[in-house]
């Protein structure tokens, strides 16, 4: 049985991007109501974030760009970064905690206090690149987690899964040229933010190390687990990482508003499974999940404590 690590904090209710914006504080709230609900939570490890630090988080971002977010963060209202993402009061705390939080939790499953973890924050970080928020992005917490992993703790491989519907543009970017990170992500296309073609593989040192597997809608979970089995365990048998994170979206699930595939809560605890698998066989069970999409309050909340039991399972 798996020992999970539950990264939350109120704080990241206080980021807001306005009453009718998908990427709202209720959806950590209903994760929380189901956890407490089904009685997962009284069976995960609770863990205190800290807001991260500069050093960590300029290994992924431009210092210039840090530097704009905290000129630009509003003192009330709304600071619009792009068309889809506005900072509020409380933007700026939660971003940072929301990294920090990762951070938090990869220390716990070093020093093996844990084995896995789910960090349930907010705002999201992967569409969010070295000098520019988007997508609901403001800070790249899976990427800079992997850098993190890299430096503080001598790791040396790393595996990104992203399954969010939406292609993880700043993570491949951050890891392109590199041949450290093995990036493999899912995702509809074409469809926001427009990257994410099969045949953006990586670049110099990097080629090879960036796998995207497009969809054009409508794929169920068979065809996921298929993918998954047949592409992401051989590619991981042969880079053989020392630590995995998820970039854990669950907007793919049928019931969500902003896509139109057919994944059910069920199929993300399989998906959950084949990445232990990996883990297992490289990574001493090594599991970081951070909360990216998900714009269903109830798929979501369900599609997370499918999720969480599959890493207590584990």
């Amino acid at each position: 049985m798996g020992r999970v690590g539950f990264v939350y904090d109120p704080r990241y209710l206080g980021h807001e991007m306005g009453r009718s914006h998908p990427e709202s504080p209720a959806r950590l709230q209903s994760i929380c109501a189901q956890l407490q609900s089904s009685r997962t939570w009284s069976r995960l490890f609770q863990l205190t974030p800290r807001p991260a630090e500069r050093q960590w988080i300029e290994l992924i971002h431009d210092s210039s760009y840090v530097d704009s977010l905290e000129r630009r963060s509003p003192a009330d209202g709304y600071a619009a970064l792009d068309p889809d993402t506005s900072m509020s009061p409380g933007t700026l705390d939660a971003a940072y905690l929301a990294t920090g939080g990762a951070l938090v939790a990869v220390d716990a499953i070093m020093k093996e206090v844990i084995d896995h973890a789910f960090c349930a924050v907010r705002p999201p970080g992967h569409h969010a690149e070295a000098d520019r928020a988007m997508g609901f992005c403001f800070l790249n917490t899976v990427a800079i987690a992997a850098r993190y992993i890299q430096q503080q703790h001598g790791v040396e491989r790393v595996l990104i899964v992203d399954w969010d519907v939406h292609h993880g543009n700043g993570t491949q970017h951050a890891f392109y040229n590199d041949a450290s990170v093995l990036f493999f992500s899912t995702h509809q296309f074409p469809y926001y933010p427009g990257t994410g073609r099969a045949t953006e593989t990586g670049e110099g040192e990097g080629k090879g190390f960036t796998i995207n597997v497009p969809f054009s809608g409508g794929e169920d979970d068979d065809v996921y687990q298929e993918v998954f089995r047949k592409i992401l365990v051989p590619a991981a048998d042969a880079f053989q990482p020392e630590f995995v994170l998820i970039s854990a979206g669950f907007d793919a699930h049928r019931d969500d508003p902003l896509a139109s595939m057919n994944v059910t809560a069920q199929g993300y605890a399989e998906l959950t499974n084949i990445v232990a698998y990996i883990a297992k066989c490289y990574s001493g069970g090594r599991i970081l999940a951070c909360l990216e999409g998900g714009y269903h309050l109830q798929a979501l909340a369900e599609s997370v404590d499918h999720h969480l039991l599959a890493l207590l399972d584990s």
